[in-house]
């Protein structure tokens, strides 16, 4: 299977000086007119103390200066290893519009007050859900998980403020990294590049542009 990619020229000329504001541009052009279906999915990657990855797809909840945030459950796998090994990549594989962008950073839990103020907008039955699932771990049905839920459903009926659970919550990715992939034809793709220098505050970013 092989696709040429067509898209206009993506130079240096065309970047914002700070790679967040970049992001946000791209974001914004996929979010409107459906053109991607989540548009905010992305692949998280880690890694255990020794190396050994794994892979998944994350919706990303919130991007600002400070970084990248998704929430999961703190004892799965990526939770797990994540407390163990805190480098992380993220992918955004925008494919529609022939464009990825990939991070790569150090992952830190966001304060609680964060987690506990997404935990409030989030729909009833997905704060049902994050207490019935021991994400990552063996369960021995699914009619095992539906009744955890359908428990929990008449504990905190609709309505009902239901507490975030302690082991669930935010992670905030602060980038060391982050590449704008554009497609062209004859694989000649524009990849540009920003690698944060030093530890400042504003963080200062150089460019560079690597081969396809």
């Amino acid at each position: 299977m092989r696709e040429q990619y067509r898209s206009e020229d993506f130079t240096e000329d065309d970047l914002s000086s700070d790679p967040m504001d970049q992001f946000a541009r791209w974001f914004r052009q996929v979010a409107v007119g459906g053109v991607l279906h989540e548009p905010n999915a992305m692949v998280v990657s880690t890694a255990t103390p020794d190396g050994r990855p794994s892979s998944r797809t994350v919706l990303l909840k919130q991007y600002d200066t400070r970084g990248f945030v998704f929430f999961t459950n703190y004892d799965s796998r990526k939770g797990r290893e994540l407390a163990a090994n805190p480098y992380v990549s993220l992918l955004f594989p925008w494919h529609p519009m022939a464009r990825q962008v990939i991070v790569t950073g150090t992952a830190s839990r966001v304060p609680r007050e964060e987690t506990v103020g997404y935990f409030r907008t989030r729909p009833h039955g997905s704060q049902l859900g994050a207490w019935a699932s021991a994400q990552s771990t063996p369960v021995g049905s699914r009619q095992e998980l539906i009744t955890r839920y359908e428990e929990l459903a008449a504990r905190y009926p609709e309505g009902e403020k239901v507490p975030a659970p302690p082991h669930w919550g935010g992670f905030r990715v602060i980038p060391e990294a982050i590449e704008f992939w554009q497609g062209h034809e004859n694989r000649l793709h524009d990849r540009l590049r920003y690698v944060r220098e030093g530890e400042g505050t504003p963080a200062a970013w150089r460019v560079e542009r690597l081969c396809p």
